[in-house]
């Protein structure tokens, strides 16, 4: 017969939705959440330390990005967003479409280079690029010509659209420029999929034909950029041209 099933490891589950809905700290819970597990399995302790000191080792990169959260936070606390957006709606000329297209730009060059981490929602788009591109997009809804006006005030929808475009336009940049990287994953899948059949190649010249996509990539969200911008100014028109008659 075979060996009747233990439910006892489950426990973890249980403190896990315990320490969660207690609203304490979540690396604490996890952590007791398996050593909770491991000693309701029969593990001995010296195993299961082991086991927590190689998971720790293993994603010790991991661990660096989530201690990046806090200081994040601090600096947001801190005013870093609302210096962020005043910062760059003092640019003359720098339109939405302009500031989010630069940023693509970078965001596939440090990707081709594998500097994929230096970028991303949580280090740059949250607390940089997406206040920055609000400045931006107002600085492009003012009177063209009259640099004395100060900038209107983006409207609660207009802000969501802004800010979602910003995310997007990170994960564009990233996805297609991480791709021309020949260290990439995908590159060396690539790469041993030829070679267990017979086809030798080199990771360069599998890269090398991820460029053409990572241009018009850049060419088709630039193009949307430009696009969604002359649409928020369409619609900005069209509210003041209704107020004016109301």
């Amino acid at each position: 017969m075979a060996d009747p099933i233990s439910y006892w490891p489950l426990l973890g589950v249980g403190v896990v939705v315990a320490g969660f809905a207690m609203r304490r700290n979540p690396v604490l819970v996890v952590v007791t959440a398996g050593v909770v597990s491991g000693l309701a399995s029969g593990k001995p302790v010296p195993e299961l330390l082991a086991l927590l000191g190689g998971a720790f080792v293993e994603n010790r990169l991991l661990l660096l990005l989530l201690l990046t959260f806090p200081v994040i936070g601090l600096l947001e606390r801190h005013g870093l967003r609302e210096r962020a957006r005043a910062w760059i709606g003092g640019f003359r000329g720098l339109t939405l479409a302009r500031f989010l297209t630069t940023y693509l730009g970078l965001r596939q060059l440090l990707g081709m280079v594998g500097l994929t981490q230096v970028a991303g929602h949580v280090q740059t788009v949250r607390p940089l690029v997406a206040p920055m591109s609000e400045a931006a997009a107002a600085r492009s809804l003012a009177p063209k010509g009259d640099d004395e006006v100060a900038p209107p005030q983006l409207r609660d929808d207009e802000k969501h659209d802004v800010r979602a475009m910003a995310a997007a336009t990170d994960n564009v940049g990233l996805f297609f420029g991480e791709d021309v990287f020949i260290a990439f994953g995908a590159v060396l899948l690539i790469q041993g999929f030829y070679a267990r059949n017979g086809i030798e190649l080199e990771p360069l010249s599998i890269a090398l034909w991820a460029l053409p996509t990572a241009i018009f990539a850049f060419a088709i969200h630039a193009t949307r950029l430009w696009l969604m911008q002359r649409r928020m100014r369409r619609a900005r028109a069209a509210t003041e041209v209704k107020r004016a008659e109301g």
